[in-house]
């Protein structure tokens, strides 16, 4: 059955979209400046099938999945895909240099104020660039969302960040250390492998509680969530970078320190915007890292999604790169000061129940 909340008027009642439109202008101002951005910079803007054979690899996202029928009645599972990532890549082994791609994906088990069930996500690569260079686009699409919306500063929920200073860089490690007063790379070994009692032994000693059958990655988020991310993006934006190479599937280690990969995540007003990556381009290292994704989903939910063999095909011949994801939705809330997802959004989806 499907329904609405009784406790607020739908969204398109006059006076609610009357309160929501501002909001909803503010959006369209922004993609439209965004646009200019990317064009600018010699971008191709790409539009890819929302319909994929995998919804993506990553142990705790959720999609929905559908079927397609051919002509001759037959069916194959398809997924709403919950990023656009497979296939932006995918033209870059095609040859595209720079791409730019404004997707609705969809994640299931997400609702919110900072979630939703569909959504927009910006995602931009950049083919033989590093990196910190998509650190330099998100100071400047900060300033420029401030700018667009004639606004000096982001807020939620009383916390404010200047979207005009240049972002704080800080490792992940670093985080630990300041946050939790824990040495994360105490536990991470030369290879990536990760050793989860050392963990446990440092999270007790912190006073933070965990169940005994926690895994490594389950000790890493919940000191993630409970103790670092809510200290992110306060005056000024944060760059959370450097992520132990196991919690980067996609991403390639570092050539400084093998422990850590070349990710980054983006954080104003404590509210995560961004995650970026150096593409792994090892078409069999991402298998090895997604067959391991698989198996800790169907450990804990219970099922898998299927491997987009296509995928890995094109890793063969996509170039180095560099790409990034950023909740486009959320950028336009910090900008706009609305105070849920649902007012940047034009027509909601229903709610369950």
């Amino acid at each position: 059955m499907t329904g609405r909340s009784t406790a607020t008027p739908p969204w398109w009642t006059p006076s609610t979209h009357a309160d929501r439109r501002p909001f909803l202008l503010g959006r369209n101002a922004i993609q439209a400046k965004l646009r200019v951005f990317f064009a600018e910079r010699n971008f191709v803007e790409v539009d890819t099938a929302t319909l994929q054979v995998s919804p993506g690899n990553e142990a705790h996202l959720h999609a929905f999945a559908t079927a397609a029928t051919g002509p001759d009645g037959r069916s194959a599972p398809l997924f709403l895909h919950t990023s656009p990532e497979f296939a932006c890549k995918k033209l870059l082994a095609a040859g595209e240099k720079r791409i730019a791609c404004f997707a609705h994906v969809y994640r299931n088990r997400e609702r919110g104020p900072l979630h939703h069930p569909e959504f927009t996500m910006l995602e931009w690569y950049r083919a033989g660039e590093s990196y910190e260079q998509l650190m330099a686009d998100c100071a400047d699409i900060l300033a420029l969302a401030a700018e667009t919306t004639k606004t000096r500063a982001f807020t939620w929920r009383g916390r404010t960040v200047d979207p005009f200073l240049e972002p704080e860089r800080l490792s992940v490690a670093g985080a630990f250390e300041r946050f939790a007063g824990i040495d994360l790379l105490g536990s991470v070994e030369e290879s990536g492998a990760t050793d989860r009692d050392r963990l446990a032994a440092d999270l007790r000693k912190a006073g933070i509680r965990f169940a005994e059958d926690d895994t490594w990655a389950d000790l890493f988020s919940r000191v993630l969530v409970e103790k670092i991310e809510p200290n992110l993006g306060f005056g000024r934006a944060t760059i959370l970078d450097e992520y132990p190479v196991s919690e980067a599937a996609l991403a390639r280690p570092s050539a400084g320190d093998r422990r850590v990969a070349e990710r980054f995540e983006l954080y104003a007003c404590g509210v995560e915007l961004a995650n970026a990556f150096g593409e792994l381009t090892d078409a069999a290292e991402q298998r090895r890292r997604f067959e391991a994704e698989m198996m800790e989903k169907q450990r804990v939910y219970g099922e898998t999604y299927p491997l987009d063999e296509d995928f890995l095909a094109a890793l063969d011949i996509m170039p180095e790169a560099s790409g990034i994801a950023l909740g486009f939705d959320r950028l336009v809330m910090l900008a706009t000061g609305a105070p849920r997802i649902e007012h940047v959004l034009w027509a909601p989806v229903a709610e369950i129940g």
